[in-house]
């Protein structure tokens, strides 16, 4: 079994990164390979709100002048995945948000992550963590992907790259998330339960 990770930070490898990294390391121990990609320090386009992934259904965006259609991939073939960001005035990184409005998307029209396992980790100086975390979870929630929890809200706290080493809660609800998720993909895995079949979405407008 596989994760991909996402790491939003423009620092490769700051304390988002070491957040992950603390995830990682749980599920390493478990035999769960995992891939971390750097997503915070490229120049990416936001979502053009084209339709080209609804209308064509192909699994791809319709930009093809950066990597994302390449992580979409990676995310298609993956059997969790996990997304890291730190917070930007109470909010998830510019870029890292630009990659996730158009992959995120496109999954979410394809289907290809429902079920999957994923889940998402914030680090922050002081405040922001939670709304952030809420953020990432939207994305998770909108493809049908099942989330494990930790023992508290997946936010680790530190300002100099590393310092969240020193944020012992913090570490301990990282490596609780990787505890846990390894549990739930191993325990998903090993399910002789069918999974329910896609329910085609109902989208209304609140305007008539």
């Amino acid at each position: 079994m596989k994760v991909v990770a996402f790491n939003g930070s423009p620092k490769k490898e700051g304390n988002t990164y070491h957040a992950i990294r603390l995830v990682a390391e749980q599920l390493e121990k478990e035999g769960i390979e995992v891939e971390i990609v750097h997503v915070g320090n490229k120049t990416l386009n936001g979502c053009l709100a084209c339709g080209y992934c609804s209308e064509n259904n192909d699994g791809t965006c319709a930009i093809t002048i950066d990597n994302v259609n390449v992580w979409i991939e990676k995310m298609a073939e993956a059997d969790g995945i996990l997304l890291g960001s730190p917070v930007y005035f109470a909010a998830v990184a510019g870029t890292m948000k630009s990659f996730l409005d158009r992959a995120f998307l496109v999954a979410g029209q394809k289907g290809f992550l429902r079920h999957k396992v994923g889940a998402a980790v914030v680090a922050v100086r002081r405040s922001g963590g939670i709304p952030t975390f809420n953020q990432l979870n939207n994305y998770l929630n909108f493809c049908e992907m099942i989330l494990p929890t930790s023992n508290y809200w997946n936010v680790i706290h530190g300002m100099l790259p590393g310092e969240v080493t020193l944020d012992e809660e913090g570490v301990q609800i990282m490596e609780t998330l990787g505890v846990n998720m390894a549990y739930v993909m191993k325990s998903l895995n090993n399910s002789v339960v069918d999974k329910p079949g896609k329910i085609d979405k109902v989208f209304t407008n609140f305007i008539r």
